[in-house]
This record gives C-alpha cells, sequence and structure tokens, in this order.
C-alpha cells in the first residue's frame, strides 16, 4: 500500500501532464490539492481486496499464520472455483465502497464511482451482475461466525489507516458531495494501474531488500531512481512570430516561405477560445505536416499536453513521419538535461532501423539502487539532437499496452481507434492519449466502418480537452461536419454550415463552448491544370498509347486499383518498352523489398533537387494504391483507373508535383502540359462501366459518382481540371446531395446505391459492436465500461480486423530453402542481409533472424476467406522449428514462416505462389 501510494504520488509529481492534472482537478472542491491527495489515496487502497478469505487462502503457509490470529478461512481447494467471483479488484471496490457508506455516510452511487477505480485495477471495470454475485457470497468477503469481525477489523483498519496517512480522512465529507466525470475515472483508474505496475515490480520493489532497515521513502526513491522515467514535455508558448517559428523548426527550400494554410493554421492555433479541434483542408504539397507540429507546439503550451500522438494509415507512412517527428524534436527548445520520451507505434516498430537505434542507445537496467550514489550507472543511453533534450526510447515504456505512454508516438491510426474498441486495459490507452496533442493525418483515407470508430473517439478527446489536429487534402464537407460535431459533443448546435462550406483551402477550429469558426486562407500561388481524357481498358490500347507519348522520352505513372492489373499492365509494356524501361509497386513485396521500392521511387523520380542525375530519360512506373500518398515522387503523365474522385485527385498530386525547369521546360516536349488518362472502365456505354476489380474494392456507387463529376473535364469544352481550385468543387460534388440523374444514369445509379447504402449500414452495424459507449454523464460510476468487449487488443492481424473493415488478414515470413536444403533469407537483400543462413538445429544469429523477420509479406484477400485461412494456418505450421521458438530467438518465435523453393515458388491452400524481387507476389489457382 506504502509502495503503491508512494509511486502514484512520484507519478502525478513527475510524469503526468499538466493537462491532466488539471481535467482531475476541475472535478474536486479544492482543486490540484485535492486531485493528487484522491489519486494517491485511491493507490494505496487499490489492493485491500486481498485483506479477504478468498484471496488469503492461496499460500497454506501464510494462511496459517492469518488464521493463528483469528482470521479463519476455507482452504483454496473448499473454496474451488468460486474464489473467481471474488477477484481481489473486485472484492477491493466491495469493500471500499461499503466503508464508504457505513463509516461516511456516502450514497451508493457516490461510493460507487470512486470505489470502481480499485475494481477495475485489472484492466476492466466490474459490471452490476459481477458485483451482485459477490454480495450473494458474503462469505467470500469474510468468514461468517466468530472471525467475521476480526475481518472487518481488518479491513476498516487497513482502509481508515490509508484515509490517515495519505491524507483523504479530512477530505471525505466534502468528496461526498463530488460528482466524478466519467473521463476523470477512467484517467485515476489508469493511473492506479501504472503505479501498480510499477510498485509490483520485484527489480525495482525488491521482496527482500539488502537493507532490511531502509525507510520506505529511502526505498522508494532508489526505485524511482532506478526507473528513470522521463518527465513529460512541458511546452513553451512559441515567441517568435509565424514565420520565425517554421524557420527555426523546419527546414525550408531556399526563397520559400510560411505558406497562407500554415500561417491561417498557427494563428488559430494561438487565437481560438481554448484549445480544440482544428481541421485543415489544403491541397498536396502546401505544408500540412509542418502546420500540424507547429500547432501543437502551441496547442500543447496552451492546454498543458506533454506530447503527441501522429496517427497514419499505414506503417510506412507512420515509419517515415517518426523520422520527421524526431527532426523536429531535436528543433523544440528544452531546458538543459530535459529528457522526453518517444515511440514508433506499430507492430514493425523495432524493425524500423532509426527507432531500434534510439532504443539501443536507449538501454538501461531497471532495478532498485542506493539513493545516495548518484544516477549516472543508472541512466539510459540517449541520442542527442542539436537542441538540449534527450530523446529517450524508455525500457520500461515498451510493449503493446504501455507503449503509448511515451510523450512523442508516430504510429498508425490503430492504435487511436483501439481508444474507442472495448477492451482490456483501455484505461491506459485513453491516459495515454488525454495528455497529448493528437494529430490524424490522411483523415479522407478511412471508410464508413473507421469513422464509426474515429468519431466515438473523437468525443471522448472532446471530453477529456485534447487538443485535436485533422489533415486532409480531399475532405467532403459532410465528413468534416461529422468530425466537428463528433469532438464537440452531444448537444452541439451550429456545424450545419460547415457541411456548406465549399471554400478551399479551408481550415476549421472547434473550441468546447464556441461556435465553429472557419478560415479560408487561399493557396500558396502555384497553380496547375490538369487535362483530362478517357482511354478504353484494352492493355494492347494502352501500349501504344505509351510508346507515342515517350517517343521524346518521359516518365509515366500508371496506378492499377488492383495488383493482378498491376502485374498483368507490366508484363505487357515490358514485351514493348523492354524491361529495362518497366518496374512495378505494391503492396505484396516483403517488407525489405517494399522499402527498396519506396526509396527507389522518391531516388529517381522525387525533387528536381534530390533526384537530379538519378531521374531516368524514359520510365514507365505501374503501382498500385501505394502510389497515391505519402511518397514525393513527381510524374510527366499519369494514367489512372477509375477510383473515387479523392483519390483521383490525390493521383493528379504526383503528377508535374515539381516545376522542372522555366514553364516545365525540362520535361519532354511532349509532355509539358499535365495530363491524366482514365482507364479502367467500359466508356463505351451510355454509363460507363468500371472493372470488376475496381468495383469489388471501391464499389460501383463511389465509381459512377466520380465518373458523372468527371463528364465535363472528359466531354464538350473537355475543362481541364485546376488544381487546387476545383479540389474542393469536385470531391463536395461527388459526395454532397446527389444531381438530378438523367436517361440511363438513373437505373445505374439507384441499383449501386442500394448496394451502397445495404453495405454502409451493415459496415456500421459491424463496427458497433465493440464500440465503446458515449461519454456517460457526470457522476454515473464506470460500471460495466468495456463489457462485452474483445479482451486484449494489441496490433496485430486480428486486432488491425477489429477497427477496420477487413478480414483478419495473414502475415508470413518469407524464407528460402536453397539447393542443399539449408535455409535462408532472400538472396538478393541489400546491405548484406540476402542469403544469411537460419540455422533449424540451433538459434539463428541474431542478424539473419531479424533480416527474416523483415521479410513479412501480407498474403492477399484470397488468404482472409475463412476456409481458405484455416488451410494455410494449417498447412504453414507444419513448418515447425523448435530451436526458432525459444525465448532467445524473439524474431521469429510464433512466426508463420513461408518456405519457398529455389525457384521462389511453393503451393499453398490450393494456390501457385511465386514471388520475384522484380514484380513480387503472383498467386494463381494450382
Amino acid at each position: 500500500m506504502e509502495d503503491s501510494a508512494a509511486v502514484a504520488g512520484l507519478l502525478w509529481d513527475r510524469w503526468l501532464p499538466s493537462s491532466v492534472q488539471s481535467l482531475v482537478a476541475e472535478a474536486l472542491p479544492q482543486g490540484l490539492s485535492d486531485a493528487r491527495v484522491l489519486a494517491v489515496w485511491l493507490a494505496a487502497v487499490h489492493d485491500i481486496g486481498k485483506a479477504t478469505p478468498a484471496f488469503a487462502c492461496q499460500v497454506d503457509s501464510l494462511a496459517d499464520r492469518m488464521r493463528d490470529e483469528g482470521l479463519e478461512m476455507k482452504t483454496r481447494r473448499q473454496f474451488g472455483t468460486d474464489r473467481k467471483l471474488a477477484a481481489h479488484g473486485l472484492a477491493g471496490q466491495a469493500l471500499l465502497t461499503e466503508w464508504l457508506e457505513e463509516s461516511h455516510g456516502w450514497t451508493g452511487r457516490q461510493a460507487a464511482q470512486f470505489g470502481v477505480v480499485v475494481g477495475g485495477h485489472h484492466g476492466v471495470p466490474p459490471d452490476h451482475h459481477q458485483l451482485k454475485d459477490l454480495y450473494d457470497r458474503p462469505d467470500l468477503l469474510r468468514t461468517p461466525g466468530s472471525s467475521e469481525a476480526a475481518w472487518r477489523e481488518v479491513q476498516e483498519s487497513l482502509l481508515s489507516a490509508c484515509a490517515d496517512v495519505f491524507g483523504a480522512a479530512g477530505r471525505l465529507q466534502e468528496w461526498r458531495a463530488v460528482r466524478l466525470p466519467q473521463p476523470v475515472q477512467v484517467l485515476l483508474s489508469a493511473l492506479v494501474i501504472v503505479a501498480d505496475w510499477i510498485a509490483s515490480n520485484p527489480e525495482l520493489f525488491p521482496y527482500f531488500p539488502q537493507a532490511a532497515a531502509q525507510t520506505e521513502s529511502a526505498r522508494v526513491a532508489a526505485a524511482w531512481l532506478g526507473l528513470q522515467l522521463p518527465p513529460p514535455w512541458e511546452a513553451g508558448e512559441p515567441a517568435d512570430d509565424v514565420a520565425g517559428l517554421f524557420a527555426s523548426r523546419f527546414d525550408f527550400p531556399e526563397g520559400a516561405g510560411v505558406r497562407p494554410v500554415q500561417e491561417a493554421v498557427a494563428r488559430l492555433a494561438r487565437t481560438m477560445p481554448q484549445p480544440g479541434l482544428l481541421v485543415v483542408e489544403a491541397p498536396m504539397g502546401e505544408g500540412k505536416t509542418e502546420a500540424a507540429l507547429a500547432a501543437a507546439e502551441i496547442l500543447a503550451a496552451r492546454s498543458g499536453a506533454g506530447g503527441v500522438f501522429f496517427a497514419l494509415p499505414t506503417m510506412a507512412t507512420g515509419n517515415a513521419m517518426f523520422s520527421r517527428v524526431v527532426r523536429w524534436l531535436k528543433r523544440l527548445p528544452a531546458e538543459e538535461g530535459a529528457r522526453v520520451s518517444v515511440q514508433l507505434a506499430h507492430s514493425k516498430a523495432a524493425l524500423n532501423e532509426a527507432f531500434a537505434g534510439l532504443e539501443r542507445a536507449s538501454r538501461q537496467a531497471l532495478r532498485a539502487v542506493d539513493a545516495d550514489g548518484g544516477s549516472e550507472d543508472f541512466r539510459p543511453g540517449v541520442v542527442r539532437g542539436d537542441a538540449s533534450a534527450e530523446l529517450v526510447a524508455h525500457q520500461w515504456l515498451r510493449g503493446r499496452k504501455k507503449a503509448m505512454l511515451s510523450s512523442f508516438v508516430a504510429g498508425t491510426v490503430d492504435q487511436l481507434l483501439f481508444m474507442g474498441l472495448k477492451s482490456r486495459h483501455l484505461a491506459l490507452r485513453h491516459l495515454a492519449i488525454a495528455g497529448k496533442v493528437v494529430v490524424i493525418d490522411e483523415a479522407h483515407a478511412y471508410d464508413a466502418y473507421m469513422n464509426v470508430y474515429l468519431d466515438r473517439v473523437l468525443s471522448w478527446l472532446g471530453a477529456y480537452g485534447v487538443p485535436v489536429v485533422v489533415l486532409s487534402a480531399t475532405l467532403p464537407a459532410s465528413r468534416r461536419q461529422e468530425l466537428a460535431e463528433a469532438y464537440a459533443g452531444a448537444g452541439a448546435a451550429g456545424f450545419g454550415a460547415l457541411g456548406e462550406q465549399d471554400a478551399y483551402p479551408l481550415v476549421t477550429a472547434v473550441a468546447a463552448g464556441h461556435g465553429p469558426v472557419v478560415d479560408a486562407p487561399g493557396a500558396s500561388g502555384r497553380e496547375g491544370r490538369v487535362e483530362l481524357e478517357r482511354l478504353d481498358d484494352d492493355l494492347e490500347l494502352l501500349a501504344g498509347r505509351l510508346e507515342e507519348e515517350l517517343e521524346g522520352g518521359g516518365c509515366v505513372l500508371v496506378v492499377r486499383n488492383t495488383v493482378k492489373r498491376v502485374l498483368a499492365t507490366a508484363q505487357l509494356l515490358r514485351d514493348r518498352l523492354g524491361d529495362a524501361h518497366v518496374t512495378v509497386a505494391h503492396s505484396a513485396f516483403v517488407d525489405l523489398d517494399r522499402a527498396e521500392n519506396d526509396k527507389a521511387l522518391v531516388d529517381m523520380f522525387g525533387p528536381p533537387e534530390t533526384s537530379k542525375g538519378r531521374r531516368p530519360a524514359k520510365h514507365v512506373v505501374v503501382a498500385s494504391q501505394v502510389a497515391e500518398q505519402s511518397l514525393d515522387v513527381d510524374f510527366d503523365l499519369l494514367v489512372s483507373d477509375l477510383c473515387p474522385i479523392d483519390l483521383l485527385l490525390q493521383r493528379m498530386g504526383r503528377l508535374h508535383r515539381h516545376q522542372r525547369g522555366v514553364k516545365e521546360s525540362d520535361r519532354p516536349e511532349r509532355l509539358r502540359v499535365a495530363r491524366c488518362l482514365v482507364t479502367g472502365a467500359d466508356w463505351s456505354e451510355p454509363v460507363p462501366v468500371p472493372v470488376r476489380g475496381s468495383v469489388a474494392v471501391y464499389g460501383a456507387y463511389a465509381l459512377l459518382r466520380s465518373a458523372a463529376v468527371l463528364v465535363r473535364h472528359v466531354e464538350g469544352e473537355r475543362r481541364p481540371v485546376r488544381l487546387p481550385q476545383d479540389i474542393s468543387v469536385l470531391v463536395q460534388s461527388a459526395y454532397g446531395p446527389e444531381p438530378a440523374w438523367s436517361g440511363p444514369w438513373v437505373a445505374a445509379v439507384d441499383a449501386a446505391r442500394l448496394k451502397h447504402e445495404a453495405h454502409r449500414a451493415d459496415q456500421m452495424e459491424r463496427a458497433g459492436h465493440f464500440r465503446l459507449g458515449e461519454v456517460g454523464r457526470v457522476g454515473r460510476p464506470l460500471l460495466g465500461w468495456v463489457a462485452a468487449g474483445v479482451g486484449d487488443a494489441d496490433d496485430s492481424r486480428a486486432g488491425r480486423a477489429q477497427v477496420r473493415d477487413s478480414r483478419e488478414s495473414l502475415e508470413v515470413l518469407v524464407v528460402q530453402r536453397r539447393q542443399d536444403g539449408s535455409l535462408a533469407t532472400l538472396p538478393w537483400l541489400g546491405e548484406g542481409r540476402g542469403g544469411l543462413e537460419l540455422a533449424v538445429d540451433q538459434v539463428p544469429s541474431p542478424r539473419a533472424a531479424k533480416t527474416a523477420a523483415a521479410s513479412g509479406l501480407r498474403l492477399p484477400r484470397q488468404f482472409s476467406d475463412p476456409t481458405v485461412m484455416d488451410r494455410a494456418i494449417a498447412e504453414l505450421e507444419q513448418f515447425y522449428v523448435e530451436a526458432w521458438q525459444r525465448k532467445d530467438s524473439p524474431w521469429l518465435a510464433g512466426q508463420l514462416i513461408l518456405v519457398l523453393d529455389g525457384d521462389c515458388q511453393c503451393q499453398l491452400a490450393g494456390y501457385a505462389l511465386r514471388y520475384s524481387r522484380r514484380d513480387g507476389l503472383e498467386v494463381t489457382r494450382a
């Protein structure tokens, strides 16, 4: 009890962001002083449920000592499985609430909102049924008969002592009138969990300390010194004007200044009535990321947030953002000796070299130390940047339940959506995010299923007062309104106009208790025009057209909606243009190959200052959706399958992205005008007929709405698409109210709409099964908060499937069996990682094992069918290497291994698989 209380006090004083402290303090009569006392007291009493017969009977020798003192109890065997009815967290809640009612005159509801913190300290707050079952078995709390009074005396003595020693005794009378908001109950629960985990760590708090006479204060000081937990970030209000702020935090090309969008975001972050939600809609290349980080610094200073979480749509974008966040961190001002914790949060973070290097430098032994001996020997290694703050990937802040508690985190949006998923230890995730500024990138990339979770998460973030910055290049006005209303919470009014706002770029600010404010700052100045043309879906026709377009050289991007179409297109273009002039990029590559593909694309087709000398004279890249976002690449001509209009605009962002010479004079003469050929549909029909693969991915309704808004750009006057002026017009037309359809469009759109609405309703219903409830009214206890949840939620294939509208995907590690029968990593992998032997009679070398772990491949959608998946898993599990399952082989233990033969082929679940460095994975029916 003393250890947990002391740790809670240290966490409050030295680790908890001031924004979280303030939220708890607002609910209590004496503010911050009350809040600290309450947190410490609840941590002290959280294990009171262990002072019960149901718990104490577990170790015979210790139970006998208690019996000798008059505390009679059954044996563990006599209790049997009934002991589960009195789990010590649940029992603790019952004892605490009973004590508050009987000894201090509280009502049951008043006591429950405090007692539930104790009841939920193992990750799941109890529900009413569990409490009823416990109350029906009072013998689990106190043995009936002559020893019942002795049990009651022990329990009440412990509770009274905690109230006296930790300062709650004099506050309980006034706290009777307190109505704790549910967000405050969640935060207190999480703080108690963290304090419990630290105080229960025997490396920090040895069961048998060497210094038996060590005082409690010395014991705690030694443990805290050994833990070396970095404090929260304390942002100061930037003193510079907007231009000075951006110049000091980011690298700008020579002659470039702050863009209007960036200036508007920084201004609203400073002037909105209180930190809240900022929705930033601006075209690609306007510096939205830099604007978000600048806003995060300002909003953190105003709100007391202790860090930033940057949520990205994919692991690849998360990796890229992690490096950018680290560069930004190194430029933030900090006091000498300041330390902040950083984390890359997704399931493959350990394979990211930048993060792995930070982890190695921050390696630390957790143990209790001599508090008088100084801290140098126990201080984790650090990476020093240009600023004085030290960036630490702290050992204790690792793992799926604790990683988000770091101050600065870049990761996939799943980590944010998990905040809205009923799951064990959900309070920890809420605590982690409640103390940060949250940035949500590529908000247009999330479908209706994910948005069900995102909207619920935003409602909780609004209740916590968490500043949020949402970024998008192409956001429907209706979605903008939904985001704002979700954050503002139930009963919010005055947001209807947001659904009608068509200015672009646009920055929307939402502060609690105030109506939304919008700012239309204008674009940075450079405008583009893209001429559109329809092209029939015929590979021979496409190949002939590209031969014609590339007579004078040039670089072309062809974006297909399925991997199958990517590979078919690439094969024919190689036959016509030559192998050297065609490459592919899609998601069906192993992780290392895909990373190399992305790097090669940026090296060859990136900005002029970085790709100079490496840009080929003539080349075609055939890609899937991986080329839509997050790659700074620039092509002379674009060919795209018909897709939803917002995604088509994203693809257009890769066309003439950078200025190449005066009036594009450095491009081939034929390709100096930006053009996009739209294919992937039968354009000869009165209503376009998209190809089957595109319909399977996007649905016919979105594709037809997209085709309809493109009509004026491909027929009649064939008006070019103006960027950025037309972005919002096209997006709002495609996602807003339907036009008055005529002729054959009526029947086609009606049929597609019915399927779309049925699919959307199904998505929302399925997403609602495990979605967290709305923020409950003030004073309502968290009983049953995550009842009927998913259990543990983590960043695994099963976890991601809960918050994304996808069947559970199957991921494998790809290795090769050589001619001599030995196993090795794929032979072509760079940096000396190719062909490394993977021993089967012992643990493989760390380098070989890590390389194999970095050769992960997500199998395509055929393998997500439950029947096919079960068969595939059964076949994959036949390959089992015992030496790879050992604890000293963490890279390979528990992984599914796909073993390719010498020709990089194999069969799996009735399919023939072939893998190559050039084309990635190809799957055909066996």
